[in-house]
């Protein structure tokens, strides 16, 4: 869980259509995925760290991803701002 926690103080984009679009900007410098995340958007979030030459670190589940991120929901998908 410590590989996270620097979300809380980061710069940071929280959920897949926001982490996607900033991704093809060019904006993001690390992706974090919820394990547990439904495999479309998984794939999605995958493809698009891929593409960006962006680092993937994943995270055990989307309780804790949204916990890391200092939201009160769950969320799929997170990433820290260049």
């Amino acid at each position: 869980m410590l590989e996270f926690e620097r979300l809380k103080n980061a710069d940071r984009v929280v959920g897949t259509r926001r982490l996607l679009r900033a991704l093809a900007a060019g904006e993001i410098a690390e992706v974090f995925l919820a394990m547990d995340a439904d495999l479309f958007i998984a794939r999605q979030v995958r493809e698009a760290c891929e593409k960006a030459g962006v680092r993937l670190t994943e995270v055990s589940t989307m309780k804790q991803l949204g916990q890391a991120c200092g939201i009160e929901v769950k969320t799929a998908s997170a990433g820290i701002r260049r």
